[in-house]
């Protein structure tokens, strides 16, 4: 049988009589030629299914991606029913494209390999074991920071006075109008609330009394400190977690500072002074939002409100207050720079810092404001 042959624009194929075929490509190939391969040549060979597929590229000085991928398609179609694929007469260039492509095509990519789910045992105590490190860590953290404020006070001289003023300014002074607000609506609606069932009874009075305690034992250093936490507390670890993953905090200890003292003890000494003067703060506009609602709702005089919301109140009620806003902004500096510290890798940790130190704050400060109600109410 006489050799067949048949002949495109791009290329000629020959077929002998034991039905091998060889393409001769005629020129360079890129996509725009590659598309006719795709339409015309591929189904061409995969109805001939020919024993031995011979690729000459004698003409061919360069092919791009989209060509070379094709060739390789082509030989995958062969060896898939069994057929043998050669290529012949390829230049230096060619080839090492080809040899690259064929490399990078084997390789295996397992990135999204699949893993065995452990069982709830081993999960459960893989996150026991994670809970005691962490709160090993802390420990050591709050004893770290109580070591800094110890040297602080035997050293004043070691005191950051400008950073101190600093996050004064931040955690005190900027929160006051957020401050000042929540919790001018706040005693606005607890008057408001507690009218509705006193005023059934003609004591429209005592919704002072109400407001002025709620506020001043409970609600005004729990609140404070919440909103100090979202704004403050993420701000420490925000600050402190950029400098870890900038190597900034390496570098002091390099110099021969001590990044507790250097930043932590700045932050706890600031948040310990401004968060109890907040909390009066906010006492003062958790009242008048209360003497709002009484003047305008209740028919009660400016002076009555006043004088009832002086006589309920005396000093240990605003002493408890006040103790307990000091305890919480401790508990907010220190989580904050503690969440900081621990942060790890890049920017993402960072945002995963803020978001815990917000969340275990506000966490703490209600535990430990209950643990208060129940020492209080057996004290």
């Amino acid at each position: 049988m006489k050799n067949e042959k048949l002949s495109s624009s791009v290329y000629d194929i020959v077929k002998n009589d034991k039905d091998e075929l060889v393409v001769l490509f005629k020129s360079n190939i890129d996509s725009n030629t590659t598309s006719s391969l795709y339409r015309s040549l591929f189904p061409f060979i995969t109805r001939q299914r020919p024993p031995l597929l011979t690729i000459d590229l004698a003409n061919v000085a360069y092919l791009d991606d989209y060509s070379k991928l094709a060739i390789l398609d082509l030989e995958s179609s062969v060896n898939a029913w069994g057929g043998r694929f050669q290529m012949l007469n390829a230049s230096g260039p060619v080839r090492n494209a080809f040899e690259l492509a064929a490399y990078s095509r084997d390789v295996e990519c397992n990135i999204f390999e699949s893993s065995k789910i452990p069982n709830i045992f081993v999960r459960f105590g893989d996150a026991a074991i994670r809970e005691l490190y962490n709160i090993r860590y802390m420990t050591s953290f709050l004893g770290s920071v109580v070591l800094g404020l110890l040297h602080v006070l035997f050293h004043p001289g070691s005191l950051r006075g400008d950073d101190t003023i600093t996050h004064m300014k931040k955690t005190g002074v900027d929160a006051v109008p957020i401050v000042g607000l929540i919790s001018f609506l706040l005693g606005l609606i607890m008057a408001f609330t507690s009218s509705i069932q006193l005023r059934q009874f003609g004591a429209n009075i005592y919704v002072a009394s109400l407001v002025a305690l709620a506020m001043v034992s409970e609600l005004g250093p729990i609140m404070t400190a919440i909103v100090v936490a979202g704004r403050t507390g993420s701000s420490y670890a925000a600050e402190i977690g950029t400098m870890q993953i900038s190597e900034e905090i390496d570098a002091l200890y390099t110099m021969g500072f001590n990044p507790t003292i250097f930043l932590a003890v700045p932050r706890v000494i600031a948040a310990v002074i401004v968060i109890p003067l907040l909390t009066l703060f906010a006492d003062f506009f958790a009242v008048t939002g209360g003497m709002v609602v009484g003047v305008f709702m209740l028919d009660l005089t400016p002076g009555a409100y006043i004088t009832q919301t002086l006589e309920t109140l005396d000093l240990f009620e605003v002493s408890w207050g006040m103790m307990k806003s000091v305890f919480f902004a401790v508990i907010i500096a220190w989580i904050g720079c503690l969440r900081g510290f621990q942060v790890r890798g890049g920017a993402a940790s960072v945002g995963n810092a803020a978001t815990s130190a917000v969340v275990s704050s506000i966490f703490l400060i209600i535990l430990f404001d209950s643990i208060f109600a129940v020492i209080r109410s057996y004290w």
